[in-house]
């Protein structure tokens, strides 16, 4: 049981210490209270969606496990999610794939229209929340020998650029119906399982295709266009088409914003280092916040040392205003709804810890290469009590503290999951 007394006990004294290094504790909850993390749709149905769920899993993708309780409904799904949204403090986003229609119409991804949607935005709207959206460039018979918008095949990149440009007009009917820029992220899985001679045509190909997608202008105050790289995937071992390089330039050069999936590079590598960079030159930064096991296999997040590296890096540099963090993650071994509550509220609390550093006095000393002191406050601040500020921002948002939300969706297996 929550012992409110000594929760709120323990943030006096952790809020006192705090301050005595120069952190305004309030204000630093208040920025968390109004920072939208992007769940994640994919985690509650193991990437299945609803257009073809009976459909095997391709490009790149796989879900391992066979924990009971999946979503087979959009219903179930957003039913799930509600039950994560009640355990996470604060009003976030749900970021769907547009494999996840909620129509009885027969519809194919070339055929999607806001309609489709509609349902979802009805939710959205009941709940307070805010929709991102993501193109479904896998797990389709049109996804042909490992190409999509890069194949030489006019006809099937005419298949995916009209899927692209649906799912913009998607999008921004979300923005405008919610009245908040609705971030829509295009991943595309294009390579090649072993190595190629023409790595040049395929990118020809992506970049005519994308441009023909985004030729139509939307208001940004509705709908962001965001863009994905990624290193290699099953599939595309030795080249993808959309690589770091390819959407760096693409991104810069077209004014898109470029997204950074922390298991999309190079193992030694890590996004946490890359943002400071990008921001020089975007506007605007998204991140699809994973947890790579020696390579891209969407972990749960945990509080890692990366986690918590990406989140000072944008509370460090100011860049909170300027960068969506979404969450990227599928586990099928454990409860879904767990998964979901655990990633989000560890993305929190590592905003948190950032917000909490005293980044000023840091600078400060960092500027006169005072490098003795920068060591000593750096690892001074770790010791400081951040759970009990923590504990107290739940409390304050009417979630359960602790553990105490692991009962409640242990209730809910019980209850609901173990049902279907």
């Amino acid at each position: 049981m929550t012992d409110t007394n000594q929760i709120k006990m323990r943030y006096e004294d952790a809020k006192a210490r705090f301050e005595a290094i120069g952190v305004d504790v309030e204000n630093a909850m208040a920025t968390l209270k109004n920072t939208k993390i992007s769940m994640h749709c994919w985690q509650g149905d193991d990437v299945r969606g609803f257009l073809n769920p009976d459909g095997d899993l391709s490009g790149g993708i796989m879900s391992t496990g066979n924990y009971p309780g999946a979503a087979h409904t959009p219903d179930q799904l957003r039913q799930d999610a509600d039950k994560a949204f009640s355990l996470i403090p604060g009003k976030h986003k749900f970021n769907l794939h547009a494999m996840y229609v909620d129509t009885d119409e027969k519809v194919d991804l070339n055929e999607i229209e806001p309609k489709h949607f509609e349902k979802w935005v009805e939710w959205a709207k009941e709940k307070g929340i805010g929709l991102d959206f993501n193109p479904t460039f896998f797990s389709h018979p049109m996804y042909k020998d490992g190409y999509t918008l890069a194949h030489p095949d006019a006809e099937v990149r005419n298949f995916w650029i009209e899927h692209g440009k649906r799912s913009r007009k998607i999008a921004a009917y979300f923005g405008k119906e919610l009245n908040e820029p609705v971030y829509n992220n295009f991943w595309v899985p294009d390579g090649s399982k072993d190595n190629p001679i023409d790595r040049l045509s395929p990118r020809h190909r992506l970049m005519e295709s994308l441009d023909e997608i985004f030729k139509e202008e939307y208001d940004e105050n509705y709908t962001v266009d965001t863009i994905e790289s990624k290193l290699f995937g099953i599939g595309s071992e030795a080249y993808t088409v959309g690589s770091h390089e390819f959407y760096m330039g693409y991104g810069i050069s077209r004014n898109k914003t470029i997204l950074m999936d922390a298991g999309h590079f190079h193992p030694t590598e890590v996004v946490s280092n890359k943002i400071s960079s990008l921001s020089l030159f975007s506007d605007k930064l998204m991140l699809h916040v994973s947890r790579p096991v020696r390579w891209d296999s969407d972990h749960v997040i945990i509080m890692d040392d990366e986690l918590q590296e990406i989140m000072k890096e944008i509370v460090r540099n100011g860049l909170l205003c300027r960068t969506a963090i979404g969450l990227d993650f599928f586990d099928a071994t454990i409860n879904r709804v767990a998964a979901w509550v655990i990633g989000v509220r560890n993305a929190q609390k590592a905003l948190l810890k950032a917000l909490l550093e005293p980044t000023e006095e840091l600078k400060k000393v960092e500027l006169n290469f005072d490098f003795t002191t920068r060591l000593a406050l750096t690892e001074e601040y770790k010791d400081l009590p951040f759970s009990a500020i923590w504990d107290y921002f739940c409390l304050e948002e009417g979630v359960p503290v602790g553990l105490d939300w692991y009962e409640e969706v242990k209730k809910y297996e019980k209850e609901v999951l173990s049902e279907r």
